[in-house]
């Protein structure tokens, strides 16, 4: 990576601002941050940008093919097949893990995608705590694609809200209840948007409403954060709302659909350099290096149900084979030395928006993840030094 921009900052870190930096969030949004925050950002050289942006077109390439739709329609299950689906999703995210290549150099490999939003939120505010509070060269940014930490909230308020006139909510499942929380009160405010739960929605004439402050509420657009199968899973008793919302009078920014069309589910179709080979479990017997695999279902959320360790077992356990993939594992590089001695592992996300209009979603943004364990979540942070949700600077041009 950026060894010299590295250097510098190990050099001129002090823990007394990282912790003035997390002072600041809670006095903020206080109780809503719900996950460790790295003490460092990560710094992309010019070289692994390249690559990271090569995949990334790779990826939208084949989410652009003319039968993406029919290469994917069996992975939409039927209950969650809403009305008005759309050309294309508003929201992509890639996560790559960082590993490094034969040759020693420091290369992307792809882990997972996703046609749904992100931290957009959380991320525009966390870039400017870490410049405010730790030493980042004013050459580096966040950002991509001519956006600036000044057009960033207005390009994707364009995408979310549209028109003015329309009633824009953020919907979510009990959303004080939520790990990203503190996205949620974010995105009320840099967008002007409501964040209402799930439970509170009803319908009318195929219209979708909710109160506030006593007065009935039409809603117009919805910034969807809700994954409708864990809705079956985790809240039963909000399994009813589903049916009504299918084809409800309403935009979903992004239609829930396209949350299962992109997905692992793209995985054993993706080829190139940096997208690791993957397969169906139902067109696979077992590979004959089966160490070499990780085992995912298909459709699952922040790692969940990942095995990094399949036995043969633990395949032939597996009724419905056509949900779950196998992907030829990756060997994450402990590419950032911390000041207490120790390396960091990390993914780094690519988060595009897809404004009507465009011929190809645009890339505004990134995240990063780190982690000293096998898992690579905020979860698995476990409170080690330089783990945690994370920015990504990079020289611009």
């Amino acid at each position: 990576m950026l060894k010299g921009v590295r250097k510098a900052f190990n050099e001129s870190f002090q823990q007394e601002a990282h912790e003035r930096l997390l002072q600041e969030i809670e006095s903020e949004f206080p109780g809503q941050l719900d996950f460790r925050v790295a003490e460092t950002p990560v710094f992309l050289d010019q070289g692994f940008k390249t690559k990271l942006l090569m995949a990334g077109n790779l990826i939208i390439d084949f989410i652009k093919k003319p039968d993406f739709k029919e290469i994917t329609e069996k992975a939409v299950p039927e209950a969650y097949k809403f009305k008005d689906e759309g050309e294309h999703c508003e929201f992509l995210c890639f996560d790559f893990a960082v590993c490094e290549s034969d040759s020693g150099e420091y290369e992307p490999q792809l882990i997972e995608l996703q046609g749904f939003p992100t931290l957009f939120a959380w991320q525009h505010y966390l870039a400017a705590k870490y410049r405010k509070h730790q030493k980042i060269d004013k050459k580096l940014s966040p950002f991509f694609n001519r956006i600036n930490a000044f057009n960033y909230t207005e390009e994707l308020s364009k995408v979310i809200k549209s028109k003015s006139s329309e009633n824009t909510i953020l919907l979510e499942v009990y959303p004080e209840k939520q790990r990203t929380k503190i996205d949620f009160e974010l995105s009320k405010a840099y967008f002007g948007i409501e964040v209402v739960c799930l439970s509170e929605i009803y319908t009318r004439d195929n219209h979708l409403f909710y109160q506030k402050g006593g007065t009935e509420v039409r809603i117009d657009r919805i910034y969807n954060r809700v994954i409708f199968d864990e809705v079956e899973r985790k809240y039963p008793e909000l399994k009813g709302k589903i049916s009504f919302l299918k084809n409800a009078e309403v935009k979903w920014i992004a239609n829930p659909s396209w949350f299962y069309r992109i997905s692992k589910y793209c995985l054993p179709h993706l080829k190139g350099s940096y997208l690791p080979e993957a397969y169906f479990l139902s067109d696979i017997n077992r590979p004959d290096d089966l160490k070499n695999f990780v085992l995912k279902p298909i459709f699952s959320f922040a790692g969940e149900g990942v095995n990094l360790n399949p036995t043969i077992k633990d395949l032939e356990d597996i009724s419905d084979r056509e949900n779950y993939i196998l992907q030829r594992k990756v060997q994450y590089s402990p590419f950032i030395p911390g000041t207490d001695g120790e390396h960091s592992k990390g993914e780094i996300r690519l988060i595009y928006i897809w404004p009507e209009g465009l011929n190809r979603p645009k890339l505004i943004t990134s995240l990063a993840r780190l982690s000293k364990s096998n898992m690579l979540n905020t979860t698995s942070a476990n409170g080690a030094q330089w783990t945690g949700s994370s920015s990504v600077f990079s020289e611009s041009h």
